[in-house]
């Protein structure tokens, strides 16, 4: 793993809560791949979230929200939106941009046949075929690696001549990687791949309001990220707005609201017109 660089890093962190995931018996998705991708650095990015968040760490009153949590919910909340949109709109591609760990090809019982486009560093992909490589998709899935720099210039060459065609419905997924982004690198990336897409094509993404840069509560969390050198560098409070400026009509939830909650989100979920809270958002666009 010594190839990664610090925001490639925190895949081994989401396979460690993902491994975590699975061993509970009341889990919200099994992922039976993770624990062989977690290796050292990621059990060691596990411990310090897990000390960060505990509730002795909070100020008097206040209650660190819990990444556990939440990374279960967000695995959940993306597994069922990718396998309806793919049952119901028939996308025949589904592109995961910084794809990191994840198994997705290998673990999700995909309903139709997808050509199955996984972006990320080259030692990433590496790496995780060096563990995974003998596995067999499931059937029906074509996985294509795509090694690229997603903030270079030719990411989108790179992944047009692995065979993606901007001209047919395509499913994209931005999971866990925004907030690690500046606000104009934000902006580049989705640009970027709304200009790839075609109308009625989805994306789907997570994002941090940008109150939480600076939530007290929140404190402990980001200095583990900044401390490894991948600090959060933007949110969005309306990130309705921030997608439509780029052609995609969004909507949001927040982890505990209906749709996003499954019976583990233990914090108050505020209303949207309640300003100055910290907020996390998962979104589900479509390229008009």
């Amino acid at each position: 793993m010594a190839r990664f660089d610090a925001i490639a890093r925190t895949s081994l962190l989401t396979a460690a809560l993902r491994a975590k995931e699975t061993e509970r018996p009341d889990r919200l998705y099994e992922d039976p791949f993770a624990a062989r991708l977690v290796g050292a650095i990621g059990g060691d990015l596990l411990g310090q979230v897990a000390e960060a968040t505990r509730p002795h760490r909070a100020e008097p009153g206040q209650k660190v929200p819990s990444t556990f949590d939440f990374n279960a919910i967000r695995t959940r909340y993306f597994d069922d939106l990718l396998l309806t949109q793919v049952k119901d709109n028939a996308y025949p591609q589904v592109v995961m941009v910084a794809a990191g760990m994840d198994t997705r090809a290998f673990r999700l019982p995909w309903p139709r046949p997808v050509e199955f486009f996984e972006l990320d560093r080259p030692g990433v992909l590496e790496a995780k075929e060096s563990v995974l490589g003998d596995e067999p998709v499931h059937p029906g899935v074509t996985r294509r690696l795509v090694g690229v720099d997603l903030l270079g210039p030719d990411w989108t060459d790179a992944l047009l001549a692995a065979g993606y065609r901007p001209d047919a419905p395509s499913l994209w997924l931005l999971e866990g990687l925004l907030y690690y982004l500046t606000e104009d690198q934000t902006r580049q990336l989705v640009s970027r791949v709304a200009d790839l897409i075609a109308p009625g094509s989805r994306i789907a993404a997570d994002l941090v309001s940008a109150t939480t840069l600076t939530a007290p509560a929140v404190v402990p969390l980001l200095e583990v990220f900044e401390r490894l050198g991948c600090p959060w560098l933007s949110g969005h409070n309306e990130p309705e707005a921030l997608f439509t400026e780029y052609g995609i009509e969004a909507e949001v939830v927040q982890p505990g609201e209906e749709a996003a909650h499954y019976g583990r989100w233990a914090d108050p979920v505020h209303p949207r017109h309640v300003p100055d809270v910290e907020r996390v958002f998962l979104v589900n666009g479509v390229r008009k």
